[in-house]
C-alpha cells in the first residue's frame, strides 16, 4: 500500500462513519448522506493518487462529502429551504465521533438486514471501502454488491431503523449481530483468494473496528475478546504467505510475526477475563494465544488448546470447532484418535474443503498415502481460493514425485 493510500485509508476509518452519522442528523435522509460520503471516498482515491494528499485530510473529505449533499438535496428540489452555503463540518471531539460511529454500526448490522447487506453497508458507511473494492474483496460483481447496499439502505429508511446505540436491554444481544460481522470482515480480508481490497487491508480495518467497539463499550467482554483475537491473529499476517502462496502455521517463520502486537493481544485478553463473563471470542482469542507465544509447532502447548477447545465446544458445538478440537487432539493422543473423531464429522461436513485438507493430513501423518491424496483432490474440488488451491495442488504434485510418477 502506498504512503498516499495508506493515509486515506487511515483517514477513512477515523471519518467516515461519523460524516454519515452527521450527515444523516443534518439532512435527515441516510441514503443521500451515506452517497454523499461514498462518492467523496471515489474522488479522494481519484485526486490525493494524483496530486498528492491534502494538508487536512478529514476536512477534505467532509467538505467534498458536504457538498456532495448539498448537490443530492438540489437534484430533490430541496436546495431553497437548505440555502447555498457549504460549510466545513466542525470536528467532532474523539467521544463524540466513536459514538456516531457505533450507532451506525449497529444500524448497519440491525437484524432486520440480510446478513450479506449487514457486512455490505457497513464496510461502505463505517469503514469508508468504495462498491469495486468491497466486490473485489468478496469475488462478487459489481452490480450485484450494488444491489444488496441499495436494498439495505431502503430497508433502514421503510424500517425507521434509528442510527443510535440500543438499550442497555437489548444491547448485549444486538451486539453479536456486530460483532460477527466484524469477525466476518477479518476472515474474509485474513483468507480471501486476494488477501485485501488491493488498496485497503480488510483484515486490519477489521482490527480497527474490533478496537473501536470495545474502547466503546468498555463493560462487554465479547468485544474485548474479539478484539484480543484479531490483533493476535493479524499479527501473523506478514508470515502467512511466501511469494505469493500460503504458508500453513506449522511451517511459518515465527520471526515474522508481530511480537508487539501479540502482547497486546494478551493485554486485551486479561481486559476481557476482568470482567468474568467468559465467551466464545475470549476462548478463541486464548487459543490463538497460546498457539502465538510457542517457539514451534511441536513446542506448542497442544494439551492447553485442546482444553481450551473443550470449553470453546460448551459454547458452539458447530462441526468447525469440533473439526478445529480434532486438529488438537491430534498433538495429544495421535493422529489415528483424531482421524476417528473427524469421521464422525464426514456427513455434516462433506462440503467443506477444511474438513478434507485436516483428514488429509491425518491420513497423510498415519503413512495412508494413497487416502490422503484422495482427501486433498476433494478438498481442491471444493475451495475456490487460490492459494489454497496452490497450496493442495502442491501437496498432490509432491505426492507424485514421492512416487516416482
Amino acid at each position: 500500500m502506498s504512503t498516499t493510500d495508506d493515509l486515506l485509508a487511515r483517514t477513512l476509518r477515523e471519518e467516515a462513519g461519523p460524516l454519515v452519522a452527521w450527515l444523516s442528523r443534518r439532512f435527515g435522509d441516510f441514503d443521500l448522506a451515506e452517497e454523499a460520503v461514498q462518492s467523496a471516498v471515489v474522488e479522494a482515491l481519484s485526486t490525493w493518487r494524483r496530486d498528492g494528499p491534502p494538508q487536512r485530510p478529514g476536512a477534505w473529505l467532509q467538505v467534498g462529502a458536504t457538498r456532495n449533499a448539498m448537490d443530492g438535496m438540489r437534484r430533490r428540489d430541496r436546495q431553497r429551504a437548505l440555502g447555498t452555503r457549504v460549510d466545513v463540518p466542525a470536528h467532532d471531539d474523539g467521544a463524540h465521533a466513536t459514538d456516531d460511529r457505533l450507532a451506525l454500526l449497529f444500524a448497519c448490522c440491525h437484524p432486520a438486514l440480510a446478513p450479506e447487506a449487514r457486512l455490505a453497508l457497513t464496510l461502505r458507511a463505517v469503514v469508508g471501502l468504495t462498491t469495486p473494492q468491497i466486490a473485489r474483496a468478496f469475488l462478487v460483481h459489481e452490480s450485484t454488491l450494488a444491489q444488496r447496499i441499495v436494498r439495505a439502505k431502503r430497508k433502514i429508511v421503510s424500517a425507521h431503523i434509528a442510527l443510535s446505540v440500543p438499550s442497555e436491554s437489548e444491547l448485549t444481544e444486538r451486539l453479536a449481530d456486530v460483532l460477527a460481522v466484524v469477525y466476518v470482515m477479518f476472515n474474509e480480508g485474513f483468507v480471501s483468494s486476494a488477501g485485501a481490497t488491493q488498496d485497503r487491508d480488510l483484515a486490519a480495518d477489521a482490527v480497527w473496528l474490533a478496537g473501536v467497539i470495545a474502547t466503546a463499550l468498555p463493560d462487554e467482554a465479547e468485544a474485548w475478546g474479539l478484539a484480543a483475537l484479531l490483533t493476535i491473529q493479524h499479527a501473523r499476517s506478514r508470515a502467512r504467505f511466501a511469494d505469493g502462496d500460503l504458508v500453513l502455521l506449522r511451517d511459518q517463520d515465527r520471526t515474522l510475526w508481530d511480537a508487539a502486537a501479540i502482547a497486546e493481544g494478551e493485554r486485551l485478553i486479561e481486559r476481557a477475563a476482568s470482567l468474568r463473563r467468559a465467551g466464545p471470542y475470549q476462548l478463541q482469542a486464548a487459543i490463538a494465544a497460546v498457539h502465538a507465544t510457542g517457539p514451534s509447532w511441536a513446542e506448542t502447548d497442544w494439551l492447553q488448546i485442546a482444553l481450551l477447545y473443550d470449553e470453546l465446544a460448551r459454547f458452539d458445538s458447530s462441526p468447525v470447532v469440533q473439526l478445529n478440537r480434532a486438529v488438537a487432539r491430534a498433538q495429544v493422543v495421535g493422529p489415528a484418535e483424531a482421524l476417528d473423531q473427524l469421521d464422525h464429522l464426514a456427513e455434516r461436513l462433506e462440503d467443506y474443503h477444511l474438513f478434507h485438507a485436516t483428514r488429509a493430513q491425518l491420513l497423510s501423518d498415519l503413512g495412508r498415502d494413497d487416502e490422503a491424496a484422495t482427501a486433498n483432490r476433494r478438498a481442491l474440488e471444493l475451495t475456490t481460493n487460490d492459494a489454497e488451491r496452490r497450496l493442495l495442488t502442491t501437496r498432490l504434485h509432491r505426492r507424485r514425485l514421492d512416487d516416482g510418477s
